[in-house]
């Protein structure tokens, strides 16, 4: 075997039986999955939030002695008792430099509410009993006096001279400011430039909603005490868990069973489940907490967020000059390393095209809401939304093609790798290639026919092209290692511990084939652990897109490792060198000859040596890698109802070499299902006072299959990289990338056609219609 990623690997596909499909998705479909909630503890006390019911105030008061002396109520914690116990205020922390010398940093925020509350929804007292209907009644006797303050709930209105301030250490609300680039430099070529196209657009602000809420069950035990929850990496929580109470980390164990969906908002500190933690140690009894769909609205770390401002020099040929944008983030109520995701992933807004200077800024901005946190693709949504927003403005007010101006600024495929001057270095890809292969599948030449025949129904059809990349297997500029353990077992039977995870993505089903294929053995031999502290206590969990550019090749290594201590006990067995044997379909032979021994007959004679076949493996890229597509979409509009309807999607992707392109298709599916649903519908509303006015379905527009079109994606190969052994490049938030662009530029251009010149996401029918009428006065 080797780790060149240009020398030939063995065929890895997924089963040619349609029906079988992913392997756990019988286990799931039919009611046998192993979720947090489905798991038995005799005698578990549950427990329940008080939260707060107004979104900036002062706590003058706190009365729990009712509340304790309720049927069934074991305990009733505040934030004395923690403090008690010396659990600080935590967030995952980061540091920016300020101008002044000082540092932008995170803000104290504390698991159960002090002094204030600052959002609707905030922690304030947790009360544990013997049934959840107990705790309920108990948490509303709990007496709160609240001493209202002003609020203000969104970013923009936090901007304002006169807000209210969420800290009064950060004047004007500002939580960070962040800049790449010369930013005066950069506006002397714009203002010398022929034309420069300009937009002010908002992403909505988006609840990850996943199918299973978040969930914790812990369970006190003699030696240690273990939390199942509902996350993405349980070696992080294990090492929260052990930071923020200060219990050794050999009494933690954390299990991350079957998850639900996640989205990024299951990683990172987790509050409820660390006091679920805490209190079950404290009581010596299992406890279990599971969120309402309600409370989920309410407290789950919200997504997107950001209004991009951005302006683009073009010269008389229509070559791009220059590039400004500054991204307005509105980060909620409190500051942590998870409000960074617009910069972590800035670098995305130089798109694939060749721009000579470009300049960045990132405000952080405060407001009483819900902190927000990563969400699918973590700011690389935003940044090709910048990117191909202001290009298609600029086809506009030139009235140029807006296809045709993106391929003559394309960086061109003799020019990788490529530094775009601005935070990335792109390896590989041949984004000429991509576009060509995704005009095709678009079939953008009957696009003319198209719009006429819709046209002829009283209908407005508009198009929408983005050309997105990415950064994945990262984070960008320290990219980390992942991990794997592999054991041949005396039964032949092999144990593949990951340090990857799964919350919807079949890593059972891919790490299982990928294993198989590189022992050359049956899949029915690999037995695939993952989410357990107990098997592996590092990983990199899921995120990122990080689960084949990191995790599989930390499985190779940890393979090659095994099979090293495999050949050595097979050469004793056999009496030959080491530099004898080949290994090939699960067997070692004696090279030009027909002796050989299986690998199960190997690892009974390990055994009876004494020899262990493990493998320890790692694997640290030394860089991320660039995923990159064509995505394009049409859409009609009835102008009299202002309903907008998806007619076509079609997408191509480069993500270097595809392992499973069946599942790579679904990832693609989905990421652009929640790019789309954002466009159509889905939007986290409040009120001026911070009142979340979008807390149930019957109020938040989740997108259904009815409003979902016939996706066509298909993958552009031949662009590997060289940053992993495989090359891969990641598949994970492809979608939700070029979805969220192409989504609105189709929109975008339909009302462009009847004089709406700037439109706001969602386009739902009322708002569509309204701008129509507005557009026509």
């Amino acid at each position: 075997m080797t780790d060149s990623p240009s020398a030939p690997l063995p065929s890895i596909a997924l089963p040619a039986d349609p029906r079988r499909g992913r392997a756990e998705d019988r286990r799931l479909t039919t009611g046998r999955g192993r979720y947090t909630s489905d798991i038995a503890a005799e005698g578990a006390l549950h427990a329940v939030f008080l939260r707060a019911p107004t979104a900036s105030a002062t706590v003058s008061g706190l009365d729990v002695a009712e509340a304790r002396e309720m049927p069934g109520v074991r305990a009733v914690y505040t934030h004395e008792d923690l403090a008690a116990d010396g659990i600080a205020p935590f967030v995952a922390p980061f540091k920016l430099p300020r101008e002044d010398g000082g540092a932008w940093t995170q803000t104290d925020r504390p698991f159960l509410a002090i002094d204030r509350v600052r959002f609707v929804g905030e922690a304030v007292a947790m009360v544990v009993a013997e049934t959840r209907a107990q705790a309920m009644d108990a948490a509303e006797a709990i007496m709160v006096d609240y001493d209202e303050t002003p609020a203000v709930s969104d970013g923009a209105a936090a901007l304002a001279p006169d807000a209210p301030l969420v800290w009064e250490d950060h004047p004007g609300n500002i939580a960070y400011v962040w800049n790449k680039g010369d930013w005066d430099a950069t506006g002397d070529i714009l203002a010398a430039s022929h034309h420069v196209a300009r937009i002010d657009r908002h992403v909505t602000r988006v609840a990850a909603v996943p199918m299973e809420p978040r969930s914790a069950l812990a369970i006190p035990g003699p030696d240690r005490t273990t939390l199942y929850a509902s996350i993405q990496n349980a070696p992080a929580m294990r090492g929260a868990l052990v930071r923020v109470l200060g219990v050794p980390a050999e009494h933690v164990h954390v299990v991350g069973p079957d998850v639900g969906g996640s989205f990024g908002m299951k990683s990172g500190p987790l509050r409820e489940e660390t006091l679920v933690f805490w209190a079950a140690r404290k009581l010596g009894a299992p406890l279990r907490w599971t969120a309402d769909r309600t409370e989920a609205m309410l407290t789950d770390e919200p997504g997107r967020d950001m209004t991009a401002m951005a302006e683009l020099g073009l010269d008389a040929d229509g070559r791009f000059t220059a590039l400004r944008v500054r991204l307005t983030i509105g980060i909620g109520a409190y500051a942590s390393g998870r409000s960074l995701v617009g910069i972590l992933n800035f670098g995305g807004v130089s798109g694939v095209y060749v721009i000579p200077k470009t300049a960045g800024e990132a405000i952080g901005v405060f407001s009483h809401s819900t902190p927000t946190a990563p969400y699918r693709g973590a700011g690389r949504p935003e940044a090709t939304f910048a990117i191909e927003q202001v290009i298609d403005q600029a086809a506009r007010d030139l009235g140029r093609d807006p296809v045709a101006l993106r391929r003559a600024n394309l960086i061109p495929p003799e020019r990788i790798p490529y530094d775009t001057g601005f935070i990335f270095t792109y390896d590989s890809g041949n984004f000429a290639k991509v576009m060509d292969e995704a005009e095709a599948r678009a079939d953008l030449a009957g696009y003319a026919a198209r719009k006429a025949a819709s046209e002829a129904r009283g209908l407005v059809r508009g198009l929408g092209v983005a050309n997105c990349i990415e950064v994945a297997g990262g984070p960008f500029g320290n990219a980390g290692p992942d991990y794997s353990r592999v054991a041949i077992g005396a039964d032949g039977r092999v144990r593949v511990v990951s340090g990857v995870m799964s919350a919807g993505q079949g890593l059972e089903t891919a790490m299982t084939a990928f294993a198989a294929g590189r022992l050359g053995i049956d899949e029915g031999l690999i037995d695939y652990v993952q989410g357990d502290t107990a098997a592996m206590e590092v990983g990199k969990g899921m995120g990122g897109s990080a689960a084949m550019t990191t995790g599989a090749p930390a499985v190779q290594d940890g393979i090659r490792k095994a099979l090293d201590k495999a050949r050595e006990v097979a050469a004793k067995e056999m009496e030959v060198a080491e530099a004898d044997l080949d290994y090939d379909a699960g067997e070692f032979r004696v090279a030009g000859t027909d002796r050989a021994m299986t690998l199960a007959a190997v690892a009974k004679a390990a055994e009876a040596r004494a020899v262990a076949l493990e493998g320890s493996g790692e694997f640290k890229p030394s860089d991320a890698t660039y995923p990159n597509g064509c995505h394009v979409c049409e859409v009609e509009i009835d102008p009299e109802t202002g309903v907008t309807r998806i007619d076509r999607y079609s997408a191509v992707e480069d993500i270097g070499r595809v392992l499973f392109p069946q599942m790579a298709e679904g990832q693609i599916h989905g990421g652009v299902a929640q790019a789309l649903g954002q466009v159509l519908c889905e939007a986290v509303r409040l009120d001026a006072d911070g009142q979340v006015l979008s807390a149930t379905f019957m109020d938040y527009a989740m997108p259904r299959a009815d409003i979902m079109p016939a996706y066509d994606c298909g993958f552009s190969e031949g662009q590997p990289t060289a940053i992993n052994p495989l090359g891969v490049k990641g598949v994970g938030e492809a979608g939700s990338v070029g979805g969220l662009a192409a989504g609105m530029n189709a929109v975008c251009d339909a009302l462009a056609g009847l004089g709406v010149e700037r439109f706001e996401m969602p386009a739902s029918p009322q708002r569509v219609w309204a701008a129509i009428q507005a557009a026509q006065g």
